[in-house]
């Protein structure tokens, strides 16, 4: 038995239902289909995810953008049922539910309204879906997450699956035919629509993968493997047969979008394989994710960045010798909400690593100033438009050298290290770079690594 996930730009047509139609079909094993809100048809096109973003603040702030914005969403639901043929009820069911969500009044505050429009997306296209396979023959239904039991914590966009969805989940395993649920989102216990973080269909496909026991979870997406280094950086890079769950995950926090980092939590603790592969060319063997793997030539695994972080520097004499002084500062940040990344610290001084957006300018301000009171720190600096790069590989740990040839590629090419930091797994080290030289220092470590 197969969970199968299609991502944004798989479901963005009429065409690109057709090849998940047969997709499904020429497996019978393929049971549990989830799905992404359509994507780009286009380098040009908007997401439908964005414009329901759109939607939900002009509905908030009562704007007269919002009928236009409302009409684009529906159009898009339209123009994929006339291309598939399809009777066009269900287009009109569609519109009067985003008429209904937009016109509730008993959400309790912004977040919930914006999280129950944010999911029209894959509910809608699941209900398209599902009524698409039904009018080609398949025996298909939808399942809309709450009816399945899958139960999130009440963090409206950064929502958790609760254990018990997993035993609710396993009873889908009695239903015939191909159950179609849409992915992103879930049910408080109370009954309340709240969203994963932006992505959260990888994470919904892993949840139900390991509440039905499946054999395998398959991804689909635009690439038919997962790469090195990205495409869009580096010319024609190095593909990726196997990784392991921790290779993958290092990998996809620091940058590889092809799968959402926090999915892979509900397939390893079920020891799921997880295949990334591709919906234009699904004969190709993609990349399969697993606990262990054979090992490999390859120096390392992956060259992953993002870009968005910040730091806030903190420099004390003695430092090293004060007990709870890493507690005292991370006491502050706790106060404002911000989760750290990485910290990295030397005797007299510690660099705290954390997303850019996370603080504005005057809540960073304030909060050096309870720091300062808090530690009677020497300095305290923010270090703004930061890229973390990482190099991963399991086969870091057996091969000398790694961080000396990537720190010797980036020298050479002029890129400045703001920091660097080794995970104690020592599968990954993390360099802190500039942002406008992280393209260049992901070409030059490639280059080191894979054009000797």
């Amino acid at each position: 038995m197969k969970v199968i996930k299609f991502g944004g730009s798989s479901v963005a047509s009429a065409e690109q239902l057709e090849k998940v139609k047969n997709i499904v079909v020429e497996d019978t094993s393929r049971k549990f289909v989830i799905v992404s809100a359509p994507g780009k048809r286009d380098k040009s096109d908007i997401k439908v995810t964005d414009l329901l973003i759109d939607l939900a603040a002009e509905t908030l702030r009562d704007s007269d953008n919002a009928s236009a914005t409302f009409n684009k969403i529906i159009d898009r639901f339209r123009d994929t049922a006339e291309g598939l043929h399809m009777d066009l009820a269900i287009v009109e069911k569609l519109s009067k539910q985003l008429n209904q969500v937009i016109n509730d009044d008993r959400y309790e505050n912004t977040a919930y309204f914006t999280d129950a429009v944010k999911a029209f997306g894959e509910d809608a296209n699941a209900q398209l879906i599902a009524t698409y396979f039904s009018e080609q023959g398949l025996d298909a239904v939808y399942m809309n997450p709450q009816d399945a039991g899958l139960y999130l914590s009440d963090n409206p966009g950064h929502a958790r699956v609760l254990p018990e969805s997993y035993q609710n989940l396993y009873k889908l395993r009695s239903h015939e035919g191909v159950v179609v649920i849409p992915g992103f989102f879930g049910y408080t216990k109370s009954g309340k629509l709240v969203t994963f973080s932006r992505g959260g269909s990888d994470i919904t496909g892993a949840i139900v993968a390991n509440g039905v026991k499946a054999d395998t979870y398959e991804n689909f997406t635009d690439v038919s493997s997962i790469y090195v280094a990205n495409p869009g950086v580096v010319h024609d890079p190095v593909s990726i047969e196997q990784l392991t769950y921790s290779e993958m995950r290092e990998l996809s926090y620091a940058g590889f979008s092809v799968f959402h980092d926090e999915a892979l939590q509900p397939a390893f603790i079920a020891n799921i394989p997880v295949a990334i592969k591709n919906t234009n060319e699904p004969q190709a063997p993609g990349t399969l994710i697993t606990r262990t793997r054979p090992k490999n030539n390859l120096p390392i695994s992956g060259i992953a960045s993002t870009s968005g972080f910040a730091s806030v520097y903190i420099q004390k004499y003695m430092m090293n010798r004060e007990v709870g002084f890493v507690r005292r500062v991370l006491s502050v940040l706790e106060k404002y909400n911000v989760s750290f990344e990485h910290i990295v610290s030397g005797i007299d001084d510690i660099d705290v690593i954390f997303k850019e957006d996370a603080l504005s300018k005057s809540e960073f301000e304030q909060m050096v100033v309870e720091i300062k009171a808090e530690t009677a720190a020497d300095a305290i600096e923010k270090r703004d438009n930061l890229s973390l790069l990482m190099i991963v590989g399991e086969g870091m740990i057996e091969n000398i050298g790694n961080t000396a040839r990537a720190t010797k590629a980036l020298s050479e090419a002029g890129i400045n290290l703001e920091m660097i930091n080794q995970g104690s797994s020592e599968i990954s080290v993390m360099f802190g770079i500039v942002e406008e030289r992280e393209n260049d220092a992901v070409r030059a470590i490639y280059n080191e690594f894979f054009h000797q």
